[in-house]
């Protein structure tokens, strides 16, 4: 049986990695930080599940900021796989947190990829990038030779992890690959992120409970998927004989507005007498149209996500109805 230590579980995406590689047959280590204990509503079902928890899902505590707690976890658990998902990664945060955003999302993963070659160099190493490294770019549409211009410090952040990840590839042989991760959506999201904050508001006015939802730039167009997929796809680049870079994304861009008039769609309510605008919500910089080019991971593995747009937000928003109704 395969070894997957997962950085980050309690995440949206650290959370369905580790389903999917339970359900693979892998033995899972998920590491949870100090801080993230409070939250484990993601893996709750894992946690509760006396046939799962301490047979073939295994808590591991640690933290990105400490480099000794990644050494002990790595030396002791000796995974196959490690999946990095444990960073800071909500852009409008990394503009007031600069210095913990450069530490956490790009100088951690140049060391959790130097104890692999202390440790063990034959361990596969998975690192999630962003399509935000492109930033403002003249390509319509991007693939992975598209030069990064990056726009935020979360962004500059990631681009540095690309570059730990290719260079310890290049330079060691490690098996490291990276993905660019166009925006992925699911009722994991939190609120802090603008995708679950419309469904979970469009939820809770349908229920009487809120009154208006108050969101900044309605313009944005966003390639948005299925984060759920995405994690699958992230386990099928792993399984490559060679390590490598690659893009997944639908190929195709949706605006905020649309995003918020297809939530309230799903409840049947016109957005007119619930939406406003708030200009302190508008971002410093922004990023030109990002539009992922997927034919690297078509080929590959046969990446092709499934759930497009409307079926995405009609997820989101039926799922924040479920649990809004049962408080």
């Amino acid at each position: 049986m395969k070894k997957a230590l997962v950085l980050g579980v309690t995440g949206q995406d650290g959370s369905y990695l580790a389903d999917i590689l339970l359900a693979k047959g892998y033995i899972v280590h998920g590491m949870i930080r100090k801080s993230a204990t409070g939250n484990t509503r993601n893996i709750r079902h894992l946690l509760d599940n006396l046939e799962v928890l301490d047979k073939s899902f295994f808590v591991e505590r640690g933290d990105m900021a400490d480099p000794m707690s990644l050494y002990r976890i790595i030396q002791s658990v000796k995974p196959d796989e490690i999946y990095n998902e444990a960073d800071q990664d909500h852009v409008g945060w990394s503009y007031e947190m600069v210095g913990y955003s450069a530490n956490i999302t790009g100088a951690a993963v140049g060391q959790v990829l130097e104890i692999i070659r202390q440790v063990d160099p034959s361990i596969r190493y998975f690192q999630p990038c962003s399509s935000n490294m492109f930033g403002q770019t003249e390509a319509k549409i991007q693939d992975e030779q598209t030069p990064f211009n990056p726009m935020s410090p979360y962004a500059v952040s990631k681009v540095s992890a690309f570059y730990f990840t290719r260079y310890y590839r290049q330079a060691f042989g490690i098996h490291a690959s990276v993905a660019i991760f166009y925006n992925h959506e699911s009722p994991r999201r939190t609120p802090e992120y603008v995708t679950r904050k419309i469904t979970q508001s469009v939820a809770r006015i349908s229920l009487g409970k809120q009154e208006k939802l108050v969101l900044g730039d309605l313009s944005a167009k966003i390639d948005w998927g299925y984060a759920g997929e995405y994690m699958e796809a992230a386990w099928q680049l792993l399984q490559q004989p060679e390590a490598g870079d690659y893009i997944l994304a639908t190929g195709e861009a949706h605006s905020v507005e649309e995003f918020v008039q297809e939530a309230f769609n799903v409840v049947g309510l016109n957005p007119a007498g619930y939406l406003e605008s708030n200009p302190a919500f508008m971002r410093p910089t922004k990023t030109s149209t990002l539009i992922g080019d997927t034919t690297k991971a078509q080929k590959a593995f046969g990446f092709s996500p499934k759930i497009r747009f409307k079926e995405l937000v009609e997820m989101m928003v039926k799922a924040d109805l479920e649990m809004e109704e049962s408080t």
